[in-house]
């Protein structure tokens, strides 16, 4: 196909129809409307979270009539790093009909003949708690036999000289795993529906210029790659900030509530999000182009998006994959292979298990994809843009007669 005539500079052509396609989508209402709605839920989830889902629920303890005890009970909790909420209760009945109403998780009663207590739990008494109680009733015990002999408990313990146990791990846990994980559960979601969505709107916005034959007024001024490549641009633009105001939202919401302490950590894979996002996006936005262009109706746009949308949720799987097995030698391998490394890089990251040389390598072979995939997909639209009618078969759009 010829190129028109009279056509406008390459660089001004993309530059108006990416700031066209830009504006069109920003001035739709629903644009706004979704994404005040996207950030609300963002924001007030975090702090709903920080609120409620974070709470320290402590075990309940009841205990009878013994100061002392319940005294130890506390100390020995805090000392043991599992705090319980400690109550004073009347007698030894009513203790055990508080755990029955279920007003009380435990009810501890001193046996009456010594030292020793019983725990009154419904069903079973957890570990950790038991811990506590063993320790606090030992405690009790050693006291009272240091009474016996005129030993006070300070006095034992200025002559104890102080010991403890130093533990050399040789794998250390990492302190931030948590964060690190729910980062990478966030950013996977995200950049799926991202680019997804995305690249549907190219896909749409190639159909409808199609159908209402505004593409061949377009083409009478600008050649079918300018055209292509400023409304790639275009969307992606809104794309991108759409994914920037949700990361600051989501960074800034969550270190004010406290749920984020891995400030740097959140920063660095926001950044790669970003930066994975713009490969990611333009790796499909072409071949979403491309597929838009065999078609002529909308409703048409799912018959030759379908593959595209198998490829997208492969990846999808395999990022899963990721976060249950980060060390399978299988996912090392797909992240050099286009255009794996768009969701499984920021996951990466994201764990702290990608060297440097392996991100910039693997952003380096994403480049060369895309710009070798454009090459085709461009070739793709040029010759369907302006075919009306019956669906273009993949194979005759490629072919080069």
């Amino acid at each position: 196909m010829s190129a028109p005539s009279a056509t406008l500079p390459a660089r001004r052509a993309v530059a108006l129809v990416a700031r066209r396609e830009f504006r069109v989508q920003v001035h739709k209402r629903s644009f706004w409307v979704s994404n005040a709605i996207m950030l609300l839920v963002i924001a007030g989830g975090l702090v709903a979270y920080s609120l409620f889902g974070t709470g320290d629920e402590r075990t309940s303890v009841g205990v009878a009539a013994d100061p002392a005890l319940a005294a130890a009970v506390g100390t020995a909790g805090e000392r043991l790093g599992v705090p319980l909420e400690v109550r004073a209760v009347a007698s030894a009945d009513a203790a055990r009909a508080a755990v029955t109403a279920g007003d009380l998780d435990v009810a501890l009663l001193g046996d009456g003949t010594g030292p020793g207590a019983t725990a009154v739990v419904t069903s079973e008494l957890a570990p950790a708690t038991r811990a506590v109680l063993d320790a606090a009733v030992a405690d009790r015990a050693t006291a009272a036999g240091l009474a016996a002999v005129g030993v006070t408990p300070a006095e034992l313990a200025a002559a104890t000289p102080p010991a403890g146990l130093a533990v050399d791990a040789l794998d250390p846990a990492d302190p931030e795993a948590g964060q690190r994980s729910a980062l990478s559960f966030v950013v996977l979601i995200v950049m799926f529906m991202q680019i997804v969505g995305f690249g549907l709107t190219v896909a749409m916005g190639v159909v409808e210029e199609k159908s209402s034959r505004v593409v061949e007024l377009l083409l009478s001024t600008i050649r079918p790659l300018d055209l292509l490549w400023g409304k790639v641009l275009g969307i992606g633009a809104v794309g991108l900030v759409q994914l920037l105001a949700y990361g600051v939202v989501g960074i800034v919401t969550g270190l004010a509530t406290g749920l984020l302490t891995i400030t740097g950590t959140a920063v660095g894979v926001f950044g790669a999000a970003l930066g994975w996002f713009v490969l990611g996006y333009a790796f499909f936005a072409v071949l979403y182009a491309a597929a838009g262009s065999l078609v002529s109706r909308q409703e048409d746009v799912s018959s030759t998006t379908g593959p595209l949308m198998m490829l997208l949720f492969a990846m999808y799987g395999v990022s899963f994959w990721y976060l249950g097995s980060p060390d399978a030698v299988a996912l090392q391998v797909l992240s050099w292979i286009p255009p794996f490394p768009a969701m499984l890089m920021p996951l990466m990251i994201a764990q702290g298990t990608a060297p440097a040389w392996q991100v910039a390598g693997s952003a380096l072979v994403m480049l060369v994809a895309v710009a070798l995939l454009a090459r085709a997909g461009a070739r793709v639209y040029e010759r369907s843009v302006l075919r009306i009618g019956a669906t273009v078969p993949w194979r005759e759009a490629l072919s080069r007669r």
